[in-house]
């Protein structure tokens, strides 16, 4: 063995390993050395309820010395396990045991694996070991994680260790879950509220016998026309049914449980390098709001992804404990790596496939600010839907019969990410689409979406149209992205709605030809019929809508067959608007940016002399205003790249599913068209928002009362 080698050995049994002491300095003292990102809540020790003190020095009491902490060339050590210098500042995190013996954290947190428990110099038993997994035998307390998150690079982050309980200690289980990710995700929390109790509880009031706490779904249906020429076909004609969820009852949810009905929630966070300083702060005060206000009833399970992917913690009830945990688990995050966003939803998927038992209402949300640098195929430079589809586990495609049919609510941040690929996961999995262009707006995003989800009062609503009249064919059906199923003969239609939120309305246009009528004052033309279940009682509604049928007089005068529904002509304008943004995309993507900006002009000129125009409708007044703001946002490609493309898919994705999104600068409702949509839950979930800060507030537009787009629809 060579001298020099000899030398290392004998410095790492034991000679000058403590050479070289230093104070050690508090992290909360040494905050201006991260990024900024908020703690969103203390650190406690869960035995003596006092907070864990952490250090970034070295010290013997089996803290991990942060690259940062020490510089002195005095310092230098060696790792008695792999013989190399360590030397802090050169990117590998130093662990420094209670004995005072010190190695590389990567070289003992292997030992650790392996069952390893006692310091390899000179076999102290240790108390506080480099976490890997739950030591044999002992039963850990608590995870410990930096809050670096302003960091991009791996090295720079404060490694995280796992502290024993020592011998005695009542036991109380508040671990930070870590499992193999080879395993089986079955170890979710256990429901609150079974389907069985919430009947008992139902059984006790008096809305039982109208179908629980939640009342029927308001229909409407409205002609183009109420009076057509009896000596005159009509072809093209158009009725429209509107929709309207219930108002759920005051009396629910159950005492201390803020959604309708419980919820299991996936949030999948991009934590990839780009994410570094102000964005990883953000996404970590958005992450406390949303774990804030989800209920006792209620399960969250975080997966955190960069070039790969770990589930943080399994589905659990966000009780006092469990939002404790889950603060700290999102508070340890930090940011490096690269963006494997398909590797994110797969262990999403997993979480929701494995699970053991399910809340009544189940959904995803996604956060990415990047490309895909991990899956996204390209052929010949163009990236297809079809190759975004691919990202997506196959259990999570839309024509997947057994697979777990979950929305993903998937949202883009800054100018970089990829839109269509967000845009695409969310048209698969009936979810929807934002765009974040302002950093201070990712909160509100978050609380607009959470107030959706935590006020679902239908579910699995199929909306079935019949033609009456034997001589009556249906043509065609406007129903956006959702799922229409004609019949054969062109007689009948079934439109897969899905969940509903609280007041959350939905408008279809159903189109056939109407045939004359020389001898009758009056045509049938239309019934309706629709089912769905109620998430609470979990019972099947089918709902009688009789009194709903489409009839339209017929008349001699052609005066009186002037008058168009204003109802009919709003929804046909929204329907022409999206049909014009995906032109309009389709044009810039090819880079003909004259032409994109034609056709929105052309399309926004159109709007401007409808029916629903003259009468100053909001809806239509807002979609005038919209178009213009995507012809601004298309005049070249610079502008397209960075902002437009996003924008108009978020746009598409309200409109085509008539679910409000975030995009642009705010959710005010004001300034936002795609809040239209806005239901009173979200309304005021972003007012809570706005009126919370974790740490040091931003500046934040104020918001105003919900505008539907087709509320208050002035009856004929």
């Amino acid at each position: 063995m060579g001298g020099s080698k000899w030398l290392k050995v004998k410095l790492g049994l034991g000679l000058k390993l403590n050479s070289c002491r230093q104070s050690p300095g508090m992290i909360e003292d040494s905050s201006t050395r991260f990024s900024g990102a908020p703690l969103l809540s203390p650190v406690f020790d869960r035995v003596s309820e006092q907070p864990v003190r952490m250090f970034t020095g070295g010290s013997s009491s089996g803290i991990i010395v942060n690259k940062t902490s020490v510089n002195s060339k005095a310092c230098e050590k060696i790792c008695t396990i792999c013989l190399v210098t360590m030397k802090p500042g050169h990117g590998h995190a130093i662990f420094t045991a209670e004995c005072s013996h010190s190695f590389h954290f990567r070289c003992i947190a292997s030992n650790v694996k392996h069952g390893k428990q006692c310091c390899p110099v000179c076999r102290a038993k240790w108390n506080e070991v480099p976490f890997q997994s739950p030591a044999t035998g002992k039963s850990p307390i608590r995870e410990v994680g930096n809050n670096a998150g302003g960091s991009s690079s791996p090295n720079q982050n404060t490694e995280v260790f796992l502290r024993l309980r020592p011998r005695g200690a009542e036991t109380r289980q508040t671990v930070l879950h870590q499992s193999s990710d080879n395993g089986v995700y079955d170890d979710d929390d256990e429901l609150l509220v079974t389907e069985e109790s919430y009947r008992e509880n139902l059984l006790l009031s008096d809305d039982i016998q109208k179908g629980g706490c939640i009342g029927e779904v308001e229909i409407e249906t409205y002609p183009e026309l109420h009076v057509v020429p009896k000596l005159k076909s009509h072809e093209n004609f158009l009725v429209l049914v509107h929709l309207k969820a219930p108002v759920h009852n005051a009396g629910f949810p159950l005492q201390g449980q803020t959604s309708i009905a419980p919820v299991d929630l996936v949030t999948v966070l991009d934590i990839s390098g780009s994410m570094s300083g102000s964005k990883l702060a953000l996404l970590k005060r958005a992450m406390g709001f949303v774990i804030q206000n989800l209920g006792p009833s209620d399960r969250l399970s975080v997966i955190a992804f960069s070039s790969t992917a770990r589930r943080l913690f399994p589905l659990r009830r966000m009780t006092d404990s469990g939002r404790e945990l889950a603060l700290q688990a999102v508070n340890s995050l930090s940011s490096n790596g690269g963006t494997n966003i398909a590797e994110g939803l797969k262990k999403a998927a997993k979480v929701m496939a494995d699970r053991k038992c399910k809340n009544a209402v189940s959904s995803m949300i996604l956060l990415s600010d990047g490309q895909d640098s991990y899956s996204t195929i390209i052929s010949s430079g163009v990236t297809t839907r079809s190759h975004y589809k691919s990202l997506l586990p196959v259990s999570m495609h839309r024509d997947c019969s057994s697979g777990i049919r979950i929305p993903v609510h998937t949202f883009g941040f800054g100018a970089d990410h990829d839109a269509a690929l967000m845009h695409s996961i969310s048209e698969e999995t009936g979810g929807t689409f934002s765009f974040i262009e302002a950093e201070n707006v990712m909160q509100d995003a978050f609380a607009q979406c959470l107030g959706g989800l935590l006020s679902v009062v239908v579910q699995e609503f199929k909306l079935e149209v019949e033609c009456i009249d034997p001589r009556l064919r249906l043509t065609s059906v406007k129903s956006g992205s959702y799922k229409a199923i004609m019949s054969s003969d062109n007689r009948g239609v079934s439109i897969e709605v899905g969940d509903l939120y609280a007041e959350e309305e939905r408008d279809f246009l159903v189109e056939t030809d109407v045939p004359m009528d020389k001898t009758g004052d009056e045509t049938s033309l239309l019934k309706i019929r629709c089912s769905y279940k109620n998430p609470i009682t979990k019972r099947s509604v089918t709902q009688d809508c009789t009194s709903k049928d489409v009839r339209i007089q017929r008349s001699l005068s052609l005066s009186e067959a002037a008058m168009v529904s204003i109802p009919v002509d709003k929804q046909r304008n929204r329907l022409r608007s999206a049909e014009a943004m995906a032109e309009s995309r389709a044009a810039a993507d090819r880079g003909d940016f004259a032409s994109a900006t034609t056709i929105l002009e052309n399309c926004r000129n159109q709007l401007s002399e409808t029916v629903s125009a003259k009468a100053k409708d909001s809806l239509v007044l807002a979609l005038i205003s919209e178009l213009r703001e995507m012809q601004q946002r298309m005049v070249n490609r610079q502008v397209y790249e960075t902002s437009g493309r996003a924008y108009v898919l978020s746009g598409l994705s309200s409109h085509t599913r008539q679910r409000t999104t975030t995009r642009g600068h705010s959710t005010d409702s004001g300034s936002s068209p795609g809040n239209l949509y806005q239901t009173p839950t979200m309304v005021d979930m972003v007012n809570l928002s706005q009126s919370m800060s974790f740490g040091d507030p931003l500046p934040r537009p104020k918001h105003r009362p919900p505008r539907s787009s087709r509320a208050r629809h002035n009856p004929k």
